[in-house]
C-alpha cells in the first residue's frame, strides 16, 4: 500500500452547493453515519465520531471561519 501525499486544498462553492453539502452533513451527523464528499476530484470519507472544531482567524479587517473535522487513517 502506498503512502498518500500531503494535501491542502480549498474549494469555493456556490451558496446552493454549500447548502446541499451542509444538509447532507447534518443528516450524516444526526444518523451517526460517515460523511462522504468529493473535493477537487478526490472522494473523502469523514468517519462518524470524528473530532469537530470551529476555528476563527482575524488578520486586520479580514476574518476566516473554518469548520474542521479531524480523524486518523488506521
Amino acid at each position: 500500500m502506498s503512502e498518500e501525499q500531503d494535501r491542502d486544498v480549498t474549494k469555493v462553492y456556490s451558496t446552493n452547493q454549500n447548502i446541499a453539502k451542509l444538509e447532507r452533513l447534518i443528516e450524516a451527523l444526526r444518523e451517526g453515519q460517515d460523511y462522504e464528499i468529493q473535493v477537487d476530484n478526490e472522494a473523502i470519507k469523514v468517519p462518524a465520531g470524528s473530532e469537530f472544531s470551529i476555528e476563527h482567524e482575524r488578520e486586520g479587517p479580514m476574518h476566516e471561519l473554518e469548520f474542521q473535522f479531524r480523524w486518523r487513517d488506521d
